[in-house]
């Protein structure tokens, strides 16, 4: 409801509604004063009053990301990686800022400042975690924030992406390497990525009971775009597989085995065998181009990938144009 009083020689006006806070204006002409009631309550019903703004005042950056950190995070497949971002840029001291004073500018700056240490993919992700994050405040949390700032800041061009194959040499190179690896699941871990073109995390996530000798295939239940898939296995695949079980005590998983484990253990295997800017992520490449290189059509090779977009595929696949001008002599 609207209120309209005399104070002195002004109008004052109040409009409530329950619920929310109240509005009050002062006017010097009493028609002023009726025609903004009249507005003010037709916005009430239809709850377009303007919320509290005082709480962005008193809640900074840090808080909003915190809560965000352990209510929503938690529940994505990639927490680990969105925890430990989160926790590096509550040190900074944009974090600190508080939710009334956030401007595009700030975060424009603080881009500019990373890209200096960082790829552009680091710095996209970040900002994706934290415009994420403001979206869910005010569209779940009901936080008067009436316009994202993230949103309005250019994102950088992501560097080209890696054409990286094995040269010649370096698979056996790789090999010999693995003979002095402490851990013997590196070997049967790298041979299966080339052979099936597995993301890291998918193998470390198999089990016993999704293989399928008999069929000769493997069932992947979680995956980095959310679709479940079952690929084909080769005859080496299976081999490398019989092996580990014959090896490996009972366990569930096939290759138990953490990512920070393998992490180090690559880093360890490249420096050790000499082999210059090469990533495990790498053999995901080899892969997919090896698998075109067979003659698989794109519907097949997608079904082992398990890419759901062509031009995506694409980016994983690179052949050698030496190879292709023998099949064309």
């Amino acid at each position: 409801m609207a209120n309209i009083r005399k104070r002195g020689d002004s109008w004052q006006v109040q409009v409530r509604r329950n619920g929310r806070p109240s509005l009050t204006r002062t006017f010097h002409r009493y028609s002023d004063a009726v025609q903004w009631a009249r507005q003010g309550g037709i916005e009430a019903d239809r709850d377009d009053l303007p919320a509290d703004r005082s709480v962005l005042e008193q809640m900074s950056l840090a808080d909003l990301l915190i809560r965000y950190r352990d209510s929503v995070v938690p529940k994505k497949r990639g927490r680990d990686v969105e925890t430990c971002i989160i926790n590096a840029f509550l040190r900074t001291p944009l974090a600190k800022s508080s939710l009334n004073s956030l401007r595009h500018e700030q975060f424009a700056a603080y881009r500019d400042i990373r890209l200096e240490t960082v790829q552009a993919a680091t710095i996209n992700r970040e900002l994706g975690i934290i415009q994420h994050a403001l979206d869910i405040a005010r569209d779940e949390w009901s936080l008067p924030i009436r316009e994202n700032p993230v949103r309005k800041v250019r994102r950088p061009r992501n560097a080209q992406a890696r054409n990286r194959r094995l040269q010649d040499g370096e698979w056996d190179t790789l090999m010999q390497g693995c003979t002095k690896c402490r851990n013997k699941l590196i070997e049967p871990l790298i041979r299966i990525a080339v052979e099936t073109g597995m993301r890291r995390g998918e193998m470390l996530n198999m089990m016993w009971s999704d293989l399928d000798p008999e069929n000769s295939t493997l069932h992947i239940p979680v995956t980095k775009n959310g679709h479940s898939r079952t690929i084909p296995l080769n005859n080496e695949a299976l081999e490398v597989l019989k092996a580990i079980k014959g090896s490996m005590p009972d366990d569930d998983r096939i290759i138990p085995l953490t990512i920070p484990s393998v992490k180090l253990a690559w880093r360890r295997l490249v420096d050790r065998t000499g082999i210059e800017d090469l990533h495990f992520h790498d053999l995901r490449h080899e892969a997919i181009s090896r698998f075109f290189e067979m003659g698989l059509s794109i519907p097949e090779v997608a079904l082992i990938s398990g890419h759901r977009d062509a031009r995506m595929l694409f980016r994983y696949t690179h052949l050698r144009a030496e190879d292709v001008g023998k099949k064309l002599r």
